[in-house]
């Protein structure tokens, strides 16, 4: 994990990665709670015996915005900064779902500080290129432009 003092210190390693994150499981149990929580029970996400029968990937699939939403989480892992009061979720560009995520799997983050601005209130808009790569395939579960805004 990187860790920067201020906001003035994070902005010296724009255009630069940063460390690779930690593995996640992704439990059905995560799945689940992701369904319930976006209304979203397709039987490729919580019906196992329909899966492995049906689904041409035999198994259980997470949502694909399920990897989006995770990137604030993976992105704790790589960073931090020592002054910031908050942060906000501003939004994403180019999102795609290259690979299925199947039950079990194991994810983590691969980020490159890619652009930031200067906002109002001693804040901060970066945007991050994101990377999650599901462990053991050549495809990545989700890429995706990951902007938030970061407030002293």
């Amino acid at each position: 994990m990187l860790v920067f003092n201020t906001i003035s210190d994070f902005k010296k390693h724009l255009g630069k990665d940063l460390p690779t994150g930690n593995w996640y499981n992704i439990t059905q149990e995560m799945i689940t709670n992701f369904a319930n929580a976006t209304l979203d029970k397709q039987w490729i996400h919580v019906d196992e015996e329909r899966a492995a029968q049906e689904s041409p990937f035999k198994t259980i699939i997470a949502h694909g915005f399920m990897s989006v939403a995770m990137i604030s989480k993976l992105l704790e892992d790589l960073f931090v900064i020592k002054s910031l009061k908050m942060g906000l979720n501003y939004g994403l560009n180019k999102v795609r779902f290259p690979n299925p995520v199947p039950v079990n799997s194991e994810l983590r983050m691969h980020a490159k500080l890619i652009a930031i601005e200067d906002l109002a209130n001693n804040g901060i808009k970066v945007t991050f290129s994101c990377n999650i790569e599901i462990k053991g395939e050549e495809k990545p579960a989700c890429v995706a432009e990951f902007l938030c805004a970061l407030f002293e």
